[in-house]
């Protein structure tokens, strides 16, 4: 019984350094990629100049003198992601309520592994859609060569539903049967039900999937690549069928033949980058401890 009892402290030891290991492992593998980003970043933008980096609307890395601002890419992102959430969000939110409430059981066995499927889709065959099926619609429909703001829209929208319908369903599954017994009881409809009380209770799980979702698009890149066009285009320029380029696509395009303060500056970008997943991030916090 003694050896017995040695054996299990032994082992629940074992157990609490593998976890300890872990966790070390993942905060390391954190503060390593902000140390990097910020001490290859930060010198860079000192170098350019905060006020040319962030406000400067040219970029040409190889003019005599090289101009590297941002601000396009930046208002960019700020378009495709704006464009990928009013697709998204609702489409998401909506096919959320269906699984959780309307949906029939034997419908929910093909409809759910099917929104399951598109969260392992490689970004690559999203892209491989967009150029094939909406740049040419788009092109077709609404003029332009297709590759523009909508079109990497289009593809975003898709690619952030898996996301935003998983956790909504899973946050309007956890709502107590009470809240709507009680609604129900009172005389609504079970479409009043869900929609006046089911989803007001729910809202703090289907706000950290909106959250969740944006992450994905304003992080995401070779579908954003493949179907924006990757022009830089001056702000008074930039339209929604007009070609775009993105923070992460200008990143991918040129690091691999750039040298110098080039390379440093696209490093930098990577610095504006995880400050805005940074902010996504405190506020998905904020929420969450605002709710408990």
């Amino acid at each position: 019984m003694v050896n017995s009892n040695k054996s299990n402290n032994l082992k629940e030891k074992l157990m609490q350094y593998v976890f300890y290991t872990s966790a070390l492992v993942s905060v390391l593998a954190v503060v390593s990629i902000c140390l990097f980003l910020l001490m290859r970043g930060i010198p860079a933008i000192a170098e350019i100049g905060f006020k040319n980096f962030i406000f400067g609307q040219k970029w040409a890395p190889v003019d005599t003198p090289p101009s590297f601002g941002i601000l396009s890419m930046i208002v960019g992102s700020l378009y495709v992601t704006a464009g990928a959430i009013v697709i998204g969000v609702p489409i998401g939110i909506m096919c959320a309520v269906f699984l959780a409430e309307f949906c029939p059981a034997h419908l929910y066995k093909f409809v759910k592994p099917s929104v399951n499927l598109l969260a392992g889709i490689p970004s690559i065959i999203y892209g491989f859609f967009g150029m094939q099926i909406v740049v040419p619609f788009v092109r077709e429909s609404f003029g332009g060569n297709g590759y523009s703001i909508l079109s990497a829209s289009v593809i975003l929208g898709i690619m952030i539903l898996p996301t935003i319908i998983s956790i909504s369903e899973s946050s309007i599954r956890a709502v107590p049967e009470t809240y709507k017994e009680g609604s129900l009881g009172i005389g609504a409809t079970k479409e009043e039900t869900v929609f006046k009380v089911v989803l007001p209770a729910a809202s703090s799980g289907i706000l950290t999937s909106i959250i969740l979702g944006i992450g994905r698009a304003v992080g995401e890149t070779m579908a954003v690549v493949m179907v924006a066009g990757g022009s830089v285009m001056p702000l008074d320029k930039i339209a929604l069928l007009k070609p775009i380029r993105t923070l992460t696509a200008n990143i991918v395009t040129e690091m691999s033949y750039s040298s110098g303060l080039h390379t440093e500056s696209l490093i930098a970008t990577g610095v504006v980058l995880f400050v805005f997943i940074i902010i996504l991030n405190a506020t998905l916090s904020l929420i969450k401890s605002s709710n408990n």
